[in-house]
C-alpha cells in the first residue's frame, strides 16, 4: 500500500502539471500521512535539511564555471584549436565536436550547457561546409551527454550526494566510461562519414595551429588542474568547482580579454537561476527520500525482488531497464533524486559496489536525455541550432545506439568502470 501511495501520489502531482519539486513535497506529504507523522514543521525541516549539503554547493560552481568559460571565450578557442588541429581530415568537424565535448565535460560537467555551447558555434559551420545537418546536429547532442559522465560531473555530485557515496571515488571511476563514449562517438561518425563524401576543409598552416593551440593552453590546462587536484587532495570536489570559477573568470578577464563585467553579471544570474532549481528539486527530493526510509518501502521491495538479489547481473539490468523507462519521462535531475534512495538498498543488499553501480546509473540518465518526450539536449539543440526536431531524432539513432552498446559493455565488464579507481588509490 505505501508503495502504491508514493508512486500515485507524484504521478497525480506531475499529471496535473505541477512542477516536479511540488509533486515531490506532494509525495512526502502523502507518505507522510500514510505512515502517521504528518507534521508541516517537519516537512519545512527536512525541506532546508536536503538542502544543506557540502558536497552539493559544488553545483553552482560549475555551473557558474559553464557560464564563464562560454563568455569568456574559453570554449570557443578550445573549438579553435581543435578545428586546426583535425578540421582538415575528412568529417573533421565531427571529431573537433566530440574532442570538444570531452573537453568541456571536463570543465563544467553540464550537459546543456556543453551542448549549448558546442551547437551554437559548430551546427552554422557544418551546414556552410555542407555537412550533413541532422547527422551534425545529432552527434553534437550524443556528445554533449558525455559531460554527466566524466568528471566534474554534477550528476555524480548529486548522486554521492542523495545516496551516501564518496563523489572523488565516483569522478575517478567515471573517467573511462566516459573516454569510451567519446571513442564509441568517433568510430561511429567514421563509418558514417565512409558512407557518403564528407566535405574536407582546407589545411591550417603550421603558424595558425600553433597560434591557435596556444591560445586555448589556459583553457586546456584546466580540466589538468582540476582532474590532478581533486585525484591527489588538494582539494575536495566543492573546492575544485571553486577553482574552475575563478580560472574561468581569470582567464577570461585577463588571458583573453572576453569577460566583460556584462558578462560576468549575466553568467551569475544565469547560474544562480538554474542553481535554485536544481537545488529545490534536491532539496525536495530528499524530504521523498527521507520518508522512503521512514515508510520502509527499500524493505517491501527487496522482499519483491528477493529472486534477484542472489544474481546482481539479472538485477542490474531489472534496475537499469527501470532507470531507462523513467528517463524517458523524467529529466536528468529528478530521476537521479527519485530512484537513486530507492534502488541503492537494493544495491547494497546484492553486494553490489556503490561506485560501479552509481557511474552505470548516470550513465543510463544521460542517454536518457536524449530520448523523447523529454529529451531535453535534443531541445537545446533544436532551438540553438535551428534544427527541426524529427531531423534531430533521426540524426541521433546511431550515435545514441553507440553509447547503448557502451552502457552495455560497462554492466558486463565492472572491471572497466572500477579497474582505474582501483589502480589511483
Amino acid at each position: 500500500m505505501t508503495v502504491f501511495i508514493f508512486i500515485s501520489s507524484l504521478l497525480a502531482a506531475m499529471s496535473l502539471g505541477m512542477p516536479i519539486a511540488f509533486a515531490l513535497m506532494v509525495c512526502g506529504a502523502a507518505l507522510m500521512w500514510q505512515v502517521g507523522i504528518f507534521d508541516a514543521q517537519v516537512l519545512a525541516q527536512n525541506l532546508v535539511d536536503g538542502a544543506d549539503s557540502y558536497p552539493l554547493m559544488a553545483v553552482p560552481f560549475f555551473l557558474l564555471a559553464g557560464e564563464l568559460m562560454n563568455a569568456g571565450g574559453l570554449s570557443r578557442r578550445i573549438v579553435e584549436a581543435l578545428l586546426s588541429l583535425v578540421g582538415h581530415v575528412r568529417g573533421g568537424l565531427g571529431y573537433v565536436a566530440i574532442i570538444a565535448a570531452l573537453v568541456l565535460a571536463s570543465l563544467s560537467g553540464s550537459a546543456i550547457a556543453d551542448t549549448a555551447a558546442l551547437a551554437a558555434l559548430l551546427i552554422p559551420m557544418m551546414r556552410n561546409a555542407g555537412y550533413n545537418v541532422p547527422r551534425s546536429a545529432g552527434l553534437l547532442a550524443a556528445g554533449g551527454v558525455i559531460a554527466p559522465v566524466v568528471p566534474p560531473s554534477i550528476g555524480l555530485v548529486l548522486f554521492g550526494a542523495v545516496a551516501g557515496v564518496s563523489v572523488s571515488k565516483l569522478f575517478i571511476a567515471g573517467i573511462v566510461p566516459g573516454l569510451t563514449m567519446a571513442l564509441a562517438l568517433m568510430i561511429t561518425w567514421w563509418l558514417l562519414c565512409r558512407q557518403d563524401a564528407s566535405p574536407v576543409l582546407a589545411r591550417k598552416s603550421r603558424s595558425e595551429t600553433v597560434a591557435s593551440v596556444r591560445q586555448a593552453g589556459w583553457a586546456l590546462i584546466l580540466p589538468l588542474i582540476i582532474i590532478v587536484g581533486v585525484k591527489f587532495g588538494v582539494f575536495t570536489p566543492t573546492e575544485a568547482g571553486v577553482v574552475a570559477v575563478v580560472a574561468a573568470a581569470l582567464i577570461g578577464r585577463f588571458a583573453y580579454g572576453e569577460l566583460s563585467g556584462a558578462k560576468l553579471y549575466h553568467g551569475m544570474v544565469a547560474a544562480a537561476r538554474t542553481s535554485a532549481v536544481v537545488m529545490f528539486l534536491v532539496a525536495a527530493a530528499l524530504i521523498s527520500a527521507w520518508l522512503i526510509t521512514v515508510a520502509n518501502i527499500p524493505d517491501q521491495l527487496i522482499s519483491l525482488l528477493q529472486p534477484f538479489i542472489d544474481r546482481p547481473v539479472l538485477l542490474m539490468v531489472f534496475m537499469q531497464v527501470i532507470v531507462l523507462v523513467v528517463g524517458t519521462a523524467l529529466d536528468f535531475t529528478p530521476t537521479i533524486l527519485i530512484l537513486a534512495p530507492v534502488l541503492m538498498p537494493l544495491v547494497k543488499q546484492a553486494g553490489i559496489d556503490p561506485v560501479y553501480f552509481g557511474v552505470i546509473f548516470v550513465m543510463n540518465n544521460a542517454i536518457g536525455l536524449l530520448t523523447p518526450p523529454v529529451g531535453n539536449v535534443l531541445n537545446v539543440v533544436c532551438s540553438v541550432g535551428k534544427v527541426p526536431m524529427d531531423d534531430v531524432i533521426r540524426g541521433v539513432l546511431p550515435f545514441l545506439f553507440a553509447e547503448f552498446v557502451v552502457l552495455i559493455l560497462m554492466s558486463l565488464f565492472p572491471v572497466l568502470v572500477l579497474g582505474p579507481l582501483r589502480w589511483m588509490h
